[in-house]
């Protein structure tokens, strides 16, 4: 009698210890892990200031405005790229991924939104300009207009 529960209580135990390990296996897969994006998201800060943006325009930063058409022709910053909000997706290709990206709009809520959406796309530098296109004019900062 005594060898039938050696028997049972090392099947148990196998058991036992099969559940624990499974156990584990489940909660270490729970864990999340970082994304790519976010452990290369704060290579720039979520938002800069207009002047920020000035300096790295000056350093031949690429520029992206999000803004519509007509906004563009109103007055825009030299050398920018115009690809509005609405398009941002279907025209990823033409951007960058090896160079920091700031993006603008007219008063900061677009181009967050597109800021977000290249990031969720695995675009690893991008920021926008706090205070848009208003606040980039209201301190002085050169525009042209135009198509």
């Amino acid at each position: 009698m005594k060898k039938k529960q050696t028997k049972k209580k090392k099947s148990f135990l196998g058991w036992a210890l099969l559940a624990v390990a499974v156990v584990l296996v489940i909660v270490f897969l729970a864990i999340p892990k970082p994304s790519p994006v976010d452990s290369t998201a704060s290579l720039l800060p979520t938002e800069v200031s207009p002047g920020q943006v000035n300096a790295a325009w000056k350093e031949g930063s690429f520029i992206l405005d999000v803004r519509e058409q007509d906004e563009w022709n109103a007055g825009h910053i030299s050398g920018a790229t115009l690809i509005p909000l609405g398009e941002l997706t279907s025209r990823l290709g033409e951007l960058p991924k090896d160079k920091p990206i700031y993006v603008v709009c007219r008063s900061g809520n677009r181009s967050a939104a597109a800021r977000d959406a290249l990031l969720d796309a695995g675009f690893a530098s991008v920021t926008s300009m706090d205070g848009g296109m208003n606040d980039w004019v209201s301190q002085g900062f050169e525009i042209v207009t135009g198509p």
